[in-house]
């Protein structure tokens, strides 16, 4: 990959790019330069039984370790070899607008270009992507397609998100999870700043309903490692109020809640079956998605 896609894949190179398509186009034109086949092979599908091979098969399904020690051709069988379907889950809440001074995006920008770039992966192999936006309430939802217009459509919504309201994830969650009525894999890109005991339940829900869950937790850099110095003026987002504060005599007890914070969101995550990812919004959009894509492919496999 040239030092110049590179470059695309760089928050602070997204940033004066125009418009959310054309950060996304160029997302994905960067990550999937040099890449032999799709991310998303045997993303969406759960491993059951093997089945000989007929004249025919698709021979991407072979399983080679079997061949090799039994010098019979056996495929891979799945439970659901239909298309994939994508439910990409866009917390627009006030709290996502943050953006420190060694930011590039916000948080919202962020997860905006990710579940973009997301949406593209998936279409352009033929599969369905739909998009909800949400904060106290479900405010727009894309069902899933794989139509170039349909791509379009996701985008501008995205672009027309207006982040002013609280969240509410736990019980959007569970909303979503009765509405989505084929199984699929559900992308969350949030802060995930809410109650952490009703978000995981309602992740439950989603695992319940058999639903493949990947949480993208987008944080600021500045709100994992405090780096404030001087008396500072903090803006409370989501109806919180003003507060003046001395960082040198809270960064110990911050440091100390937002790691408990973060522990207890990735544990709740592990323990239920879905997968978390960290995301800082000054890290590069290729290091962010393929390292987890990457692991994921070979998980599956």
């Amino acid at each position: 990959m040239s030092a110049e896609t590179v470059n695309y894949l760089d928050p602070a190179v997204l940033a004066k790019l125009e418009g959310l398509q054309l950060r996304a186009a160029r997302i994905v034109e960067g990550y999937v330069s040099g890449l032999h086949r799709s991310p998303y092979q045997g993303f969406s599908v759960e491993f059951a039984e093997h089945r000989e091979y007929a004249p025919g098969d698709d021979l991407r399904y072979v399983d080679w370790k079997v061949f090799g020690k039994t010098d019979k051709v056996y495929l891979k069988q799945y439970e659901e070899e239909t298309n994939l379907i994508c439910y990409l889950l866009l917390d627009t809440s006030e709290s996502m607008q943050y953006q420190s001074a060694a930011a590039p995006l916000s948080k919202l920008e962020y997860a905006q270009c990710a579940a973009a770039a997301l949406a593209y992966l998936v279409v352009r192999q033929q599969d369905s992507a739909g998009l909800v936006t949400f904060d106290d309430a479900v405010r727009q939802f894309v069902r899933p397609s794989s139509s170039a217009t349909h791509l379009s459509q996701m985008v501008q919504v995205m672009e027309q998100t207006d982040a002013v309201r609280k969240t509410r994830t736990g019980p959007i969650f569970h909303e979503l999870a009765e509405r989505f009525n084929r199984r699929g894999i559900v992308f969350i890109l949030s802060d995930l700043f809410d109650d952490a005991d009703e978000m995981l339940a309602g992740l439950k829900h989603f695992r319940h309903r058999r639903h493949d869950v990947v949480v993208l937790h987008v944080l600021d850099p500045a709100e994992l490692d405090f780096p404030f110095q001087h008396a500072t003026m903090f803006h409370g987002m989501e109806a919180l109020g003003d507060l003046l504060v001395e960082p040198a005599q809270i960064r110990k007890a911050y440091q100390q809640e937002i790691s408990r914070f973060t522990a207890q969101v990735r544990t709740g995550c592990l323990a239920h079956g879905a997968d978390y990812v960290q995301m800082q919004t000054d890290t590069p959009l290729d290091v962010a998605l393929s390292t987890y894509l990457s692991h994921r492919r070979r998980r599956v496999q």
